[in-house]
């Protein structure tokens, strides 16, 4: 697409962000449409980021669940990226400020023990690259009116990326069954959102493998030390100023925070 209307698209969006005021969907506003225009749009504002003094510190999977990607008429998850200023401790104090219409999942976070090296590789090569699992809670955020997005959209304002909290105890990978964990998110004490391991693209290892061959066919790979946030175990819950998040995850342990 023209560039002019890809970094017009941008702005909007990122003003819309810096002013925490939602807007119309820019794939109508802006006429974006297609993944390769989508991701260059999102690229754009990561770059503005970068040049501002952030760090790209890892990726996440989004429509990792077979139902939104039939809700959204699609095939695929797509992917944002993780910035440094975007990262919270387990029972850190999280800002609503910084969001505008904010939702919690519960996810499983893999992080880099080594680099990459293979842009196409194998499943045996990734695995052998992943150092721990962790618990998370991912906050996502839209900067789409009422969430109504379409694959373009979401794409385009970073797979609605806001920030995201780990677990303080890693758990080596061979260790638990990650297909079959259940798992509870609850807000101010009462459940809010269940569901396994499997919701997560058949297995969470596999929606993380899904990441490194697409970012490997776009030029990209994987470094030690990233964080791979797999997808959403479960629906996602809204929340305000003043939840209270807590989540379990089988044995890969609890993860919590509190909205400020």
């Amino acid at each position: 697409m023209n560039q002019d209307t890809i970094a017009s698209a941008a702005l909007v969006l990122r003003n819309a962000r810096t002013q925490r005021q939602t807007i119309g969907r820019i794939s109508e506003s802006h006429g974006i449409s297609g993944l390769d225009a989508a991701y260059a749009v999102a690229e754009v504002n990561i770059s503005d980021r970068l040049e501002h003094g952030a760090r790209i510190i890892g990726l996440k999977v989004g429509l990792t669940s077979r139902a939104v990607q039939q809700q959204l008429g699609v095939d695929q998850p797509d992917f944002g990226v993780l910035l440094d200023d975007m990262a919270y401790n387990a029972g850190d104090h999280v800002p609503m400020a910084r969001l505008i219409q904010p939702k919690v999942e519960a996810e499983v976070a893999f992080v880099l023990g080594k680099d990459l090296t293979q842009p196409h590789p194998s499943y045996a090569e990734f695995l052998s690259v992943l150092a721990y699992a962790l618990p998370a809670i991912e906050i996502v955020d839209s900067a789409i009116t009422d969430w109504k997005i379409t694959l373009v959209d979401t794409v385009a304002d970073n797979a609605s990326s806001g920030l995201f909290v780990l677990g303080d105890q890693p758990v080596g990978i061979g260790q638990c069954q990650l297909s079959e964990l259940g798992m509870t998110l609850y807000k101010n004490g009462q459940s809010a959102s269940t569901g396994t391991g499997s919701a997560c693209l058949g297995h969470p290892l596999r929606a993380a493998y899904w990441l490194a061959c697409t970012l490997g066919r776009r030029g990209t790979m994987l470094k030690a030390g990233q964080v791979i946030l797999s997808g959403a175990l479960g629906p996602m819950v809204p929340v305000v100023a003043g939840d209270q998040v807590n989540v379990h995850i089988g044995t890969l342990g609890h993860v919590s925070c509190h909205m400020v």
